[in-house]
């Protein structure tokens, strides 16, 4: 199992999003396993063509949504990935009900709200 990075530079993408959408996919799709060791900072940007600061600015978002974690020297790696992924949406999702309870929304506009949210985070596809 390798990591597989495309960078397009000419896409209206930043790379660092570019950079940690395609780990966060391949970190929960499981082509890249629990306990998978990523590439040194330096060393993924050197060969990915990019600066060490894209680099580091999109391993510190995947580490803030819980898809890896730094041991210190020991290196980063693949975080169980699934488990943070659900926790973290269960608490948005708890926080989320809580705001619109206090706002007094029903629970048919709350969920055409998220629909509508979702739709434009994943495009019509959703």
């Amino acid at each position: 199992m390798t990591l597989k990075i495309d960078i397009d530079h000419g896409a209206d993408t930043a790379p660092y999003e570019q950079l940690r959408a395609q780990i966060s996919e391949q970190a929960r799709s499981g082509s890249l396993p629990v306990g998978y060791k990523l590439p040194t900072v330096r060393g993924l940007a050197e060969d990915l063509g990019l600066a060490a600061n894209t680099v580091a600015k999109a391993y510190r978002a995947l580490e803030s949504d819980g898809v890896i974690e730094t041991r210190g020297r020991h290196g980063t790696f693949v975080a169980a990935a699934g488990d943070a992924a659900s926790k973290g949406a269960a608490v948005a999702a708890q926080a989320y009900a809580e705001r619109v309870q206090r706002l007094g929304l029903t629970e048919a506009a709350a969920l055409d709200a998220v629909r509508d949210a979702l739709r434009a985070a994943y495009g019509d596809s959703g």
